[in-house]
């Protein structure tokens, strides 16, 4: 084995004595202009610095060498140790330069390349030739054959894409015994409450070995990375103007580039972000296929949805719920069979004041077929696990999470060490009033138009319940988010009114209505804490006009006091609040008991 490693390695560095597939001249105008911001300042800083430029990704500096050329070499040189002999076909998934797609078909290996990039693609067909088997296309989007490639090369590219994505197509194109090989940059630890773009190492093995991949060789290069920072800098303090001039940038541009290359840096060095090679081989066909749910999926999803909860989810519905940005869809199929989901919903919140995001739960379910299964690592564990990794915590889009699961599936959940119980809904009930007014203050409608009384109206409310919810977690409810959660429902009619002042435009508080044959509810309340008896009267009067049988409405426990000084019944619900207790994130216990939730949080009726 060792004397093959040596032979290719040797035969690779005659290849690149005999020709140099990327080189310019110190004199020649950039070729790399056109490249993305800084893909261009790095290649055209190489150009200044070394006459040349044939990568982008970092180098690999051994034995106190301070070449990056060099030490890039190394870094392929290194990759290129790992492949099976030649012919073997690899399928390299972001080529950078070309140089090392250039330097695989001069060993003779089948290589096809793919790229998002078209500056990219235009650079490599420049100087490789129009031939090449190099498409502009992402992973998402490109296909082949089942079995196509014998391996899957990520050179500094896997961290652009969702590793979901990763499994998926390495599991549909790679035989068994197929070679899944990234180098890369990656996440080491989580300390970060905003969103941080590298996977998480850790996470990246565990879900590899979910879809049947075995670690063959983890390497930690991160020391031998690391200079490379070290060098980037001081290409781009040395060649400033130049940089500037040739590829019409600002100073504020380089700045900022120093900037989050000098963050990297400290990062690398207190351990939380690292540098390594990953080779995992394909080694079992998993029973069931993890993958995130696309649009064109919705009509298996809504099918999966009436068959499990005995009644229908309209297609307006669920593109209200999940269509946006924010909404996070995890799903299991089974021979092609969608058998279980695990959506999110994506909210804004303030967590003891401070703005953040956060991810409410909903729509978990598993096919009745599978729930035999439900416990030992069965569908339910397998999309809740993968969905707490790649979205809830430290670094990640949505740093907690919330859902409503009842006492049964919270302790599933609890035993599988998955979440951890934060919370409980109550219900307070009451009879409805005469529908008398009431003499200090009126109702006054709230519809979904451009008034700006209401606007106004209802942000004033906000913020005055904000300053009373410091200690509190809360989602956000000011005026953008009653039009979309409440007036522009594509199914349900609520009603929303301001209480005021009978003689002049003073507010004190808005109230959500849901009615039905049962009876009408408060679904929502913004106003301050101290004016809750008073929209309860009010409640209670709209009640009384709808000609409701009882009034009711949710409360988290821990905010219950508010609601028991206006007489209502109090009756506990089963329902549990959870919190993320499986990735990186906020300690249980620091959110416990903090929530404020109601029916207008709980679904999304």
């Amino acid at each position: 084995m060792n004397t093959t490693k040596n032979y290719k390695l040797a035969q690779t560095k005659q290849l690149r004595e005999e020709t140099n597939v990327i080189a310019f001249s110190r004199a020649s105008p950039s070729p790399y202009k056109d490249l993305d911001f800084p893909l261009n300042v790095y290649a055209h800083a190489m150009l200044l610095q070394e006459g040349k430029a044939d990568y982008l990704h970092y180098g690999l500096f051994q034995n106190g060498k301070t070449d990056l050329p060099t030490a890039q070499q190394f870094s392929t040189d290194l990759v290129i140790s790992r492949l099976p002999p030649p012919r073997c076909r690899i399928l390299e998934v972001g080529i950078g330069l070309g140089t090392t797609f250039s330097l695989l078909s001069r060993l003779g290996y089948d290589v096809q390349g793919i790229t998002p990039d078209a500056q990219q693609i235009a650079h490599i067909q420049k100087y490789l030739g129009d031939q090449i088997p190099v498409t502009c296309q992402r992973l998402e989007e490109f296909s082949a054959d089942a079995e196509s490639f014998d391996v899957m090369l990520f050179q500094e590219s896997a961290q652009y894409v969702e590793p979901l994505v990763i499994f998926n197509k390495a599991m549909d194109f790679l035989p068994m015994s197929g070679s899944l090989l990234i180098i890369d940059e990656f996440a080491l630890k989580r300390v970060e409450t905003s969103a941080e773009r590298l996977h998480l190492l850790d996470d990246m093995v565990t879900q590899a070995k979910r879809f049947g991949f075995e670690l063959v060789e983890q390497l930690d290069l991160s020391e031998m990375a690391l200079p490379t920072l070290d060098y980037l800098l001081c290409m781009t303090a040395i060649h400033r103007q130049r940089l500037i001039y040739d590829l019409h940038l600002s100073e504020a541009q380089l700045a900022q580039l120093d900037e989050s290359n000098r963050a990297y840096q400290k990062k690398y060095t207190s351990g939380q972000f690292g540098y390594g090679l990953l080779h995992f081989r394909k080694k079992t066909r998993p029973k069931w296929r993890l993958r995130l749910l696309e649009q064109n999926q919705a009509p298996e999803m809504l099918a999966l949805f009436e068959k499990t909860f005995n009644h229908a989810m309209s297609p307006a519905t669920w593109k209200w719920k999940y269509g946006s940005e924010s909404g996070r869809e995890i799903g299991i199929w089974r021979d092609h069979q969608l058998i279980a989901h695990y959506g999110g919903i994506g909210r804004d919140i303030l967590l003891f004041g401070e703005p953040q995001t956060a991810v409410q739960i909903g729509d978990v379910m598993v096919d009745a077929s599978e729930r035999g299964i439900l416990i030992r690592k069965g569908p339910f564990y397998l999309m809740a696990s993968t969905f707490l990794e790649r979205f809830i915590g430290f670094g990640k889009p949505y740093l907690i999470g919330f859902g409503f699961p009842n006492e049964r599936a919270m302790k599933v959940a609890e035993r599988l060490g998955l979440y951890a119980e934060v919370g409980r809904m109550t219900e307070f009930a009451w009879q409805p009033l005469p529908k008398l007014p009431k003499w200090g203050t009126r109702l006054h409608p709230v519809e979904n138009s451009d008034d700006d009384w209401a606007i106004n109206a209802v942000n004033e409310c906000w913020r005055q319940m904000v300053s009373d919810l410091q200690e509190a977690i809360v989602c956000i409810r000011d005026w953008h988010y009653l039009q979309r959660r409440y007036l522009n429902h594509p199914n349900q009619h609520y009603q929303v009114a301001a209480v005021k002042n009978r003689f002049g435009e003073k507010i004190h508080g808005v109230l959500v209505m849901r009615h039905d044959a049962d009876g009408c509810e408060i679904v929502d309340i913004i106003a301050p804490l101290a004016k809750i008896p008073l929209l309860v009267t009010h409640a209670r009067r709209l009640g009384g006009i709808a000609g409701g049988k009882r009034l009711t409405c949710r409360i988290t426990e821990n905010f219950a006091a508010h609601f028991a000084a206006t007489g209502g019944v109090q009756q506990s619900l089963n329902i549990r609040i959870p919190a993320n207790a499986w990735s990186y994130g906020p300690k249980p216990d620091t959110l416990r008991n903090c929530w404020w939730l109601m029916s207008g949080d709980m679904d999304f009726r």
